[in-house]
């Protein structure tokens, strides 16, 4: 009878902690919080450098995530063009001077002929970008920039 209670206590006591690490900073689940959304002023086109990368800035960004995997992390981010038919997205990395901070711009190709605009689901388009735990030990924030906004999310 001893054995049987030791058991069943000890594991309730387990579950018990479990709750309170959920919400710990100290559980990698929680490193990166829900994104947050900032609208941006993008300058003209003749205000902007001319940058290696000739693909368009996404119109708008509409999700960010960051799901934990061993070994690091994956940073997903969902873009909203203004028309159907954008292809060859990427999430291109920004030179940034502070520390702690990383910055993507979501870029993407233009089709070449005419294509209907859709509904926003047709046009969406999902980017993923794997990060090793060495590249996340010295992050805090990042930002993913569209044309129109920007997502970030930090831990």
């Amino acid at each position: 009878m001893r054995a049987p209670l030791v058991i069943l206590l000890s594991a309730s006591l387990g579950l018990a902690a479990c709750s309170t690490v959920k919400e710990s900073r100290l559980n990698p689940f929680n490193w990166f919080g829900n994104s947050q959304e900032t609208r941006v002023r993008t300058a003209p086109a003749s205000e902007q450098p001319a940058e290696a990368d000739p693909r368009q800035l996404v119109a708008e960004i509409t999700a960010l995530t960051i799901e934990r995997i061993p070994g690091g992390a994956i940073l997903r981010a969902t873009g909203l063009p203004p028309r159907q038919g954008y292809w060859n997205a990427a999430l291109v990395p920004v030179p940034d001077e502070r520390e702690g901070l990383r910055v993507y711009d979501l870029r993407a190709e233009a089709p070449t002929g005419q294509t209907p605009v859709g509904q926003p689901q047709s046009r969406a388009i999902d980017v993923a970008l794997y990060l090793s735990d060495q590249d996340l030990a010295p992050i805090r924030q990042i930002v993913v920039r569209g044309a129109q906004n920007q997502r970030s999310t930090r831990r």
